[in-house]
């Protein structure tokens, strides 16, 4: 275990920066740049070389791909200097080592989690303002054409959110309610909708003598929430309201049978410990279930050596009819005649006292029986029984004991109770110096890829004595037969998928079916999924009572939060997957997992389409990582039918919606050669270059769309391509060739989708503002969805606009707003926002106006999009010259101006040449911030205008 030279910094949270010994080091190029913020963002896991190669060349990989990359992690090892060997090459990909402290992402995730488990509010406090801190401006926005990049930046985002609302949240506990007034008001109108972001703007005014503004705000969230979504609030905002209205500030005899001694001391199992205590002095039976390997013998020992209780062992147990004599060994009672099972009862008596039952699964009905007849005869007896599954009687109280919780990503891995219960294992096997950071991080993967099942910690830490850190866990891929324990002893224990194959056993036919093939499903599966591949498989009974059973056994895990919800352990999954392929069921269970998404994403083609898009869109978001696996599937298998049913199903959602991934998949299919033949290639053709538009790449666009009209200009499958066409004609302000191709794809589409809007927006933008709302009519009187009822009010937005009158394009964008936001439709949420933002420019609300283009340009940024960016900047350049800040807006205009993916303006002024080169991107995008920031500024001209 040793460490490495020269320290390294990778900052993720804003534009992209790289610190080596504490100094500044320029990554050039975009390609570069995107490969350390992958390998960043992986924390501490290896890449794969084809991730790699395929998120830095989405658009099709060239010959050279692989090299290019290995050329590109040669300089960044270059550029590393003294750390250089913090990128090390693995045999499937690289892996980039950086501790807590050298990645802003890792740090900001292990603050927040140090302050979630702090007690003291005020002691928190300096944790969430240096997590906040961490965020420098717009995540990566320079690299969001990067699928991977995409995803990850709106993780982050989420994860400011989380650090924003508990730095509010603990200030106005700490009584520093005042301190956080501004942070709470700007995340509030960050998000208008988001209640929890109002309920603690309204907690900090509270908390600062202002109840008035706090109500105020209560009141206009319920106004704009009922107005924007019909939706009523939480009983949360009331709760807080009556607290507010109310005045309170911040609302809110012989020697005992020797029991079984553990060898090693209780690790992260206090809490666990402390609640079973409390439960054994208020039920009769409660019982520790849970998968085999999480601990609960153990638990239970803890329990028994505090309380003096008597142990009965039944794993040695294997007839039914001996039980009695157990529970006499236990009681260290010899029965020479007679009913061994009465005389236990007879020395139990009344006394009162615990006695613990362990390992009752392969015994249950007679453990059942023997538990049932304690009760009945000692009435003061409290009995703590461990199973993998509950016992079904009428007074059981069933405790599910969890995996020992992991390490933060990021956070410090030594403060984990798994990643503990490793390293004191690892010191018996191995004694030595403590593990360094590089150690530390490899441990920490270690246990997340456990599960943090202490049985498997325990034999991966004892796996040491004969091999490194580094080789355990290169091996981990074959953890269920690698991690054996001694030959000696209970069998069940030998390795850890003899452990998992003991529950395994216990099932039936059927239930063994459904977990093998459950497997597939990397993020579980809902209840209606789960009961039709019951049905699929050809189950007999209740498939609801194969799935209650599974649960029960502690093979799966039910989540009741929302819908119902099936997931696995990871070390579960492996084994289901291992069982699946020995039963040679796998080609068939990847099909049905194939055939499911192509299903699904029929069925939410339907639904976002229609009345019920914002259940479709919840629906779609749920299952992604689902679907992720059944797209990988289809593509490895060649599924092309499958994959392309998939991809045109999808086509709304890569059109409005953030999910940058599936814009990818579009562009991966439409790039297979194979595709050519296919009957969908038209429409995938279609997908593809309405995913090459939103990434600004209107060259690209128009190639896939004349590749398919190429093949089939009439068919009904063209309107994809006719859709996209148009609005590339309009970006590039070609305006009859806009109206001609809208018309033509609403001939072949149906007039409810889109084309008509795009026609009216061409004939507005052209000056025939009487054809435009004639067109515009039309699809609005067809349009079904919330997101088409959006666009053509977003569309009868701009025109009013374009005629002069503001109070109707401001009712117009709103209404476009309040639906997108509804049914998820995020691109749109953005278009209509820009527009809105440029009306309350020029009605003179410019403060209203200013604050709302940062959130409108992040947005755009995080999902790149920057031809809809170009717009959105070149309006805010606009405001900016109005205040008197030609500067900004100058650089704007002239990075506009040379920028090939910003759509066509008619009429613009010519733009002085700046003094210097034309800022890159990124330096736009914090040049705009800035400028706005400025401007909002008390005693600015923009707060001036404001309060006119």
């Amino acid at each position: 275990m040793g460490g490495v030279d020269g320290t390294v910094r990778v900052e993720v949270l804003g534009p992209l920066r790289l610190l080596v010994d504490g100094a500044p080091v320029e990554v050039p190029g975009p390609k570069r740049r995107a490969a350390l913020a992958l390998l960043a963002l992986a924390e501490g896991r290896t890449v794969p070389v084809d991730r790699l190669v395929d998120a830095l060349w989405s658009g099709g990989v060239p010959d050279s791909g692989r090299q290019a990359l290995h050329t590109h992690v040669s300089r960044l090892r270059t550029l590393l200097g003294p750390a250089a060997e913090r990128l090390r090459t693995r045999q499937d990909g690289y892996r980039l080592e950086l501790a807590t402290d050298e990645l802003d992402l890792a740090e900001a995730r292990a603050l927040l989690a140090r302050a979630r488990v702090t007690a003291d509010p005020a002691a928190t406090l300096p944790l969430l303002r240096r997590a906040h801190a961490l965020w420098r401006g717009p995540v990566l926005a320079d690299l969001t054409e990067v699928p991977p990049i995409a995803v990850a930046v709106a993780d982050q985002e989420r994860l400011r959110q989380e650090v924003t609302d508990a730095l509010v949240a603990r200030a106005v506990e700490a009584g520093d309610g005042a301190d956080v007034v501004g942070l709470a008001a700007a995340a509030h109108a960050a998000d208008p909708l988001r209640e929890p972001a109002a309920v603690l703007l309204m907690r900090a005014l509270a908390a600062s003598g202002r109840p008035a503004e706090a109500l105020r705000v209560g009141r206009e969230f319920r106004r704009v929430l009922a107005d924007e979504t019909g939706l009523d609030p939480s009983p949360a905002l009331g709760e807080v309201e009556r607290a507010v209205a109310g005045g309170a500030a911040g609302a809110v005899g012989p020697d005992p049978p020797a029991r079984p001694a553990p060898a090693t001391r209780l690790i992260g199992r206090e809490e666990q410990v402390g609640a079973l205590h409390r439960l054994l002095a208020q039920e009769r039976l409660v019982t520790v279930v849970g998968p085999g390997g999480v601990g609960k013998t153990r638990v239970a020992l803890e329990i028994a050596g505090r309380d003096e209780a008597p142990v009965v062992l039944l794993a040695p147990v294997t007839d039914p009819g001996t039980l009695p004599h157990a529970l006499a060994a236990a009681l260290d009672l010899e029965v020479s005649r007679g009913d061994v099972l009465a005389a236990c009862l007879a020395l139990l008596g009344d006394r009162p006292g615990v006695l613990v039952v362990d390992n009752c699964e392969h015994l249950l009905a007679g453990a059942r029986d023997l538990v049932e007849g304690l009760l009945a005869a000692c009435p003061r007896l409290a009995v703590l029984a461990t199973s993998r599954e509950p016992l079904g009687l009428a007074a059981e109280y069933t405790y599910r004991l969890a995996p020992l919780p992991l390490p933060e990503p990021g956070g410090d891995a030594a403060a984990a109770a798994s990643v503990a219960v490793f390293l004191e294992r690892a010191r018996r096997a191995r004694p030595g110096p403590a593990p360094g950071p590089d150690e530390l991080r490899l441990v920490a993967d270690i246990v997340r890829r456990l599960d943090g099942l202490p049985l498997a910690i325990e034999l991966a830490a004892g796996r040491l004595s004969g091999l490194s850190l580094a080789d355990l866990h290169a091996r981990l891929d074959r953890a269920l037969d690698l991690l054996g324990g001694p030959r000696t002893g209970d069998a069940r224990h030998r390795t850890l998928r003899a452990t998992v194959e003991w529950s395994y056993q216990l099932l039936t036919e059927d239930e063994q079916r459904l977990f093998r093939h459950l497997a597939l499903f990397p993020d579980g599966a809902d209840l209606a999924t789960a009961e039709q591949l019951a049905a699929d498989l050809g189950l007999g009974g209740d498939p609801g009572g194969v799935l209650a059973r599974l649960v029960d056994a502690s093979l799966l895990d039910a989540d009741f939060t929302g819908a119902t919800r099936y997931r696995m352990l990871e070390t579960l999954r492996a084994f289901g997957a291992d069982r699946l392929a020995a039963a040679g069921e796998e080609p068939a269970a990847e099909a049905l997992l194939v055939r499911w998404a192509v299903g699904l994403t029929g069925r939410i083609r339907v639904g976002l389409d229609g009345a019920d898009e914002a259940a479709a869109d919840a629906a779609l978001r749920r299952e992604i990582a689902n679907l992720r696996a059944a797209w990988r599937l289809a593509r490895r298998r060649g599924d092309l039918d499958a994959a392309a049913s998939m991809v045109v199903a999808l086509y709304e959602a890569i059109a409005y919606r953030d999910l940058v991934e599936l814009r990818g998949w579009a562009e991966e299919l439409a790039a297979d050669p194979a595709l050519a033949a296919h009957p969908r290639a038209v429409a995938v053709l279609g997908a593809a270059a309405e995913a090459a538009y939103h990434r600004g790449d209107t060259t690209a666009a128009e190639r896939l769309v004349r590749a398919g009209l190429a093949r089939d200009p009439a068919s009904a499958d063209a309107w994809y391509c006719r859709m996209v066409l148009a609005v590339v004609a309009l970006a590039r302000g070609e305006f009859a060739l806009t109206v001609e191709q809208s018309l033509v794809g609403a001939a072949l589409g149906g007039e409810h989708r889109e084309c008509l809007g795009i026609a009216a927006l061409a004939a507005a933008y052209g000056g025939d503002l009487d054809r435009a709302r004639a067109l515009d009519e039309r699809g609005t009187a067809a349009a079904v969805s919330p997101s088409m009822r959006s666009w053509a009010a977003y569309v009868a937005g701009e025109i009013e606009g374009l005629a002069g009158d503001l109070t109707a394009a401001e009712a117009h964008y709103r209404t476009a707003l309040r639906l997108a936001r509804g049914a998820g439709a995020t691109f749109l949420v953005g278009v209509a926002s820009v527009g809105l933002l440029a009306v309350l420019a020029r009605a003179g609300r410019v403060h209203e106006a200013l604050r709302g283009y940062t959130r409108v340009v992040d947005g755009f940024a995080r999902t790149g999009n920057w031809t809809h960016l170009w717009t959105t900047l070149r309006n805010l350049a606009d405001l900016l010259r109005t205040l008197g800040d030609d500067r900004t807006a100058n650089l704007i205009d002239a990075a506009a101006d040379r920028a090939p993916d910003a759509p066509a303006v008619a009429g613009v002024r010519p733009v002085p040449p700046p003094d210097g080169p034309v800022p890159d991107r990124t330096e736009i995008l914090r040049l705009a911030r800035e400028a706005v920031g400025r401007a909002v500024q008390p005693g600015t001209s923009g707060e001036r205008s404001a309060s006119r």
